[in-house]
């Protein structure tokens, strides 16, 4: 990929990201396209202990490591870590990913359920077929979600169409950057040809960009803009979202991981 230029709206990741396709000799564009904004209300937490005191969840389902971690964060302040450890103890504990896995691990949780890859919500509903999930009493049929950025309503729905009631714990949520000027520069580069290559890790970042693209008033060329370029996504949900707004990508990397992904740029921009 020597000296294309290839965009990047990783945030957490995106400077290790950079460093990869650097190393590649790609000329790496970062452009931060969400910010992680904590959202969780401590009250929140208190009420949701004391419930799940007399009505216990069948299942407990952990999305994502950074929600995982700012919820234990809210109990150890509470003094209440402990008591939240033992009452996982008496559910089905399922992790949508491998991020969560290390913070449940880090306080000794057993985890029953691990979601296979790529780790989106169709795989965490297939894992965990043929639990029963449908009330017979009060408690008995609870599920209590880990919310990441946004709430999951594809993932509810399912619960749901399966009898289960289901709660949801905001963590934190998902927001444009403060600084939008290297997004701006990215709509830019993309309307004069200046960007080789795009790569997604998130479905968020798809809509962000378009929300910036539509306050600027060029929402409407903006995929025929992305078309034009090499568009590498992490996996089957980015993938989804580009499709919805009518992008193709030009691939999907295998497993869904940077280096599956930053290895398949290379070869198609190589060749």
């Amino acid at each position: 990929m020597k000296s294309k230029v290839v965009a990047i709206l990783e945030t957490r990741t995106g400077a290790h990201l950079c460093e990869l396709i650097a190393r590649r000799g790609g000329i790496p564009m970062l452009a931060p396209a969400l910010s992680e904004e904590p959202d969780i209300d401590p009250q929140a937490v208190i009420a949701l202990l004391d419930r799940w005191v007399f009505n216990p969840y069948r299942m407990v389902i952990f999305q994502t490591g950074v929600g995982t971690r700012a919820l234990f964060q809210v109990t150890d302040a509470l003094g209440r870590t402990d008591e939240m450890v033992d009452l996982l103890r008496q559910a089905v504990v399922v992790v949508r990913g491998p991020k969560p896995v290390g913070e449940l691990n880090s306080r000794h949780v057993r985890i029953d359920i691990k979601a296979p890859s790529p780790f989106t919500s169709e795989t965490v509903l297939a894992a965990i077929d043929g639990i029963e999930l449908d009330p017979v009493g009060v408690g008995n049929g609870g599920v209590l979600v880990q919310r990441y950025g946004a709430p999951n309503d594809r993932l509810r729905r399912a619960l749901e169409a399966r009898g289960a009631a289901v709660d949801e714990i905001a963590t934190y949520r998902w927001a444009l950057p403060k600084d939008l000027k290297p997004l701006v520069d990215l709509l830019d580069a993309l309307a004069t040809s200046r960007v080789d290559a795009v790569v997604f890790t998130s479905a968020v970042q798809i809509h962000h960009l378009y929300d910036l693209a539509a306050a600027r008033g060029c929402a409407g060329s903006l995929a025929d803009h992305l078309n034009r370029r090499v568009i590498a996504s992490i996996g089957p949900v980015c993938t989804r979202a580009l499709m919805e707004r009518g992008i193709t990508p030009t691939f999907e990397a295998d497993p869904p991981k940077l280096g599956p992904l930053v290895a398949a740029l290379d070869a198609i921009l190589s060749s």
